[in-house]
């Protein structure tokens, strides 16, 4: 969880330029996303909350307007966290990696991140029905992440066809995406989010695909 001020500027979230303050809303912040992987947003105390923080209830909604604006603000982190991930990815990637190797390398991404985040994520999809807002920083990144995968992947898949592929590489992200927010969701099994075997199933999944086009 962040400790720099610029990290802290969120909607909602009232500015401090003190550090012991800004420390605070930050352990708020680390103690709510750790307590959502195990509680529901309508479960999740605020009075608890400040109790494992040693910080009074009235500390906390001088930072935060309203519990909503304290997940929005969990929310946001995610958001920029996932944003974060993303521009690393191309970055990253060897000129020379095969596609198997930029399969893994974009799957584990993903999950690494849905990992860091998980009882955000749960949350947002949970309240999602009752507030269409709350998942769509999500939906944009899940857009950002197929974007920056498609020119990514498109050169390791050769030449030619690249409308085709395109949507071959956008298709498998919705394979993926759709697996990781079930697994968030309903663990459904036999593989739950954090089975190291779930990065080769899916990365595997995604390059059989892929591969399937290129044969095309």
């Amino acid at each position: 969880m962040p400790s720099r001020s610029a990290e802290l500027d969120l909607p909602g979230v009232t500015p401090s330029r003190q550090k012991r303050s800004r420390e605070t809303t930050a352990a708020l912040l680390e103690a709510g996303a750790e307590m959502l992987c195990r509680h529901s947003l309508a479960e999740l105390s605020i009075e608890a909350l400040c109790r494992q923080v040693g910080a009074t209830v009235g500390a906390f909604y001088s930072r935060f307007e309203s519990k909503d604006a304290y997940f929005n603000a969990l929310m946001a982190l995610a958001a920029r966290d996932g944003e974060r991930r993303v521009s690393e990815m191309a970055v990253a990637a060897p000129d020379d990696a095969g596609l198997a190797a930029l399969c893994r390398q974009v799957v584990g991404g993903i999950i690494g991140w849905m990992r860091a985040h998980e009882g955000v994520l749960r949350a947002a999809l949970q309240h999602d029905d009752n507030r269409p807002d709350s998942w769509s920083p999500f939906k944009a990144l899940a857009r950002a992440n197929t974007e920056r995968a498609i020119p990514l992947l498109l050169p390791a898949m050769g030449k030619g066809r690249r409308a085709a592929k395109s949507s071959a590489i956008a298709f498998g992200f919705q394979v993926v995406l759709g697996t990781l927010v079930n697994a968030i969701l309903n663990d459904p099994g036999p593989l739950s989010l954090r089975d190291a075997e779930l990065k080769e199933r899916l990365s595997g999944c995604l390059l059989l695909l892929l591969e399937a086009e290129m044969k095309s």
